[in-house]
């Protein structure tokens, strides 16, 4: 389905037949888009001083003639019930506006969906087609008085993503995030146009996934088997809630590191340390040189497939501390009758290499972060590789797209670094592209995600520390490489903000 009513009703554009210059120069689009703080920035669009009354006891979301959805499609109807209280939500709040005379009245916003298959129980994919364009609408035939209530300046937008991947990673295994806390992420991401929330669901200090096929991971590895886990239904949720709003969910299982919590409840699955010849009671990552290991891969990763719909898993593949390894003889033995010496990224890349070929026999594509690709582990073509460590980033830019493989960039938008004052500026002004390749290099990079890692971020802290810097990270993904002026984006970002102020309370009022 094309995605203008769930990622383009944020806020509200309508154009009539009436004849406006269009928009091109960007100097003046930016000018037009502060007034009327657009964010992110369109690509196109257009704008007059006309402006329209909308009454809520009137205004109505339909579906327009000849669209390829209809009533039955719920993907749109909670679209358009979900912005209609956009919209209208917060009138009482606001008082009594201003007087203001207004051309005309606008009842109704009719939808258009052109795709031949508007895909209303599909989930959300890496092709989706996210462009949108606002049209005409009917209008009342007679001139309202003045008024007081909500209005609209007469504005037309084409718009489409600079790039199909604009990602979110939370981080629910340091802190556990309720339930309420993801779903609300949600939303606003849903108004930054933000459409992959990459769930970093466990790592070494808690294993809050509930598995139904060894429910003991997380009972012995959550933080409370029955407050902090994330039960098959609160997954369901959090993927129901996501697609309705044009998000994509991909999960995150990190191995061979990142695993002590999963050896809780999985005798014999981390390495068992040693201190000289003894046995040190402390636990490694992954034993990848155990059948049984591979066994338990492929029952987790089989459940995990069916769980998520994302073509996508991510399997992570980072900071791998080999002192474990080298500690055990068992280890030593393994790696000698292998011919790997002492290189132990060459055990690393044995273990994932298997893991690779399990996960794929579920149909299933899968991420990785850079350490994979750069342990020279043999990947398939369709591979997305995440490009997270800051030192020579745009040299390995280029070496992964040299070598074919799809990328995505999140170095410069780790967003658990706080330092003083208006760091948004910082991720504002990234080039995803300014490294040196071929245009065809470039192609393969297909966007970004913002960062936010829990060691510090828990469910009373993460809104603030989230937003509203990642929305600098959204503007930069979604709108052209040419939209960088920092005083625009100051003013418009400021009234951004309050927009997503006033639609949460209005959300938690509504609830």
């Amino acid at each position: 389905m094309r995605a203008l009513t769930l990622l383009g009703l944020g806020t509200l554009f309508l154009t009539t037949s009436c004849k406006d210059s269009h928009i091109d120069n960007l100097e003046e689009r930016s000018r037009l888009s502060d007034e009327v703080s657009l964010w992110p920035l369109p690509q196109q669009f257009q704008t007059s001083p006309v402006a329209f009354k909308l009454s809520a006891s009137r205004f109505k979301i339909v579906h327009a003639p000849g669209s390829t959805a209809g009533p039955s499609c719920s993907l749109l109807q909670n679209a358009f019930r979900r912005y209609f209280k956009y919209i209208f939500g917060y009138v009482n709040e606001q008082g009594q506006p201003r007087s203001r005379v207004f051309d005309s009245e606008l009842r109704e916003l009719q939808v258009l969906i052109t795709s031949t298959d508007p895909e209303c129980d599909a989930y959300p994919s890496l092709k989706t087609d996210e462009s949108c364009k606002f049209a005409v609408v009917f209008l009342t035939a007679f001139v309202v008085q003045t008024i007081f209530t909500n209005n609209i300046n007469k504005t037309s937008i084409l718009d489409y993503p600079r790039f199909s991947h604009r990602g979110i990673l939370l981080d629910t295994s340091r802190h556990y995030l309720p339930l309420k806390v993801i779903l609300a992420n949600l939303e606003v991401m849903a108004m930054n146009k933000f459409n992959v929330f990459h769930w970093h669901i466990v790592d070494d200090s808690s294993f809050p996934f509930l598995s139904r096929t060894f429910p003991n991971l997380s009972q012995q590895g959550a933080y409370h088997p029955y407050t902090h886990v994330y039960t098959p239904v609160d997954v369901k949720s959090v993927i129901e809630f996501a697609r309705m709003r044009g998000i994509r969910v991909i999960a995150e299982f990190d191995t061979p590191g990142h695993t002590q919590s999963w050896g809780k409840g999985q005798t014999d699955l981390l390495t068992p340390c040693y201190s000289g010849s003894s046995p040190s009671g402390t636990f490694g990552p992954v034993n990848p040189i155990l059948n049984s290991t591979y066994d338990f891969m492929t029952s987790f990763f089989k459940e995990i497939s069916s769980v998520f719909a994302d073509a996508y898993i991510h399997l992570g593949g980072d900071e791998v501390d080999f002192s474990c390894w080298k500690s055990n003889p068992d280890i030593q033995k393994f790696m000698e009758q292998q011919g790997f010496g002492q290189d132990y990224s060459k055990l690393e890349s044995y273990y994932i290499q298997r893991l690779l070929d399990i996960v794929s026999s579920t149909k299933k594509g899968y991420m990785v972060w850079q350490e994979v690709f750069d342990n020279e582990v043999k990947l398939k073509g369709d591979t997305v590789v995440e490009v997270w460590k800051m030192n020579m980033v745009e040299e390995e830019l280029q070496n992964v797209t040299g070598a074919g493989f799809t990328t995505i960039l999140s170095a410069p938008w780790y967003l658990d670094y706080i330092s003083y004052g208006q760091d948004w500026k910082n991720y504002y002004k990234v080039e995803p592209l300014s490294f040196n390749g071929t245009p065809e290099q470039k192609k393969l990079v297909i966007g970004g995600e913002a960062c936010l890692w829990g060691e510090y971020v828990d469910a009373t802290n993460l809104t603030p520390r989230l937003w509203p810097r990642a929305s600098a990270v959204a503007e930069r993904l979604w709108s052209d490489e040419n939209v960088k002026d920092i005083g625009s984006a100051y003013s418009r970002l400021e009234k951004h903000r309050c927009h997503m102020v006033r639609y949460a309370r209005n959300l938690r009022a509504i609830d």
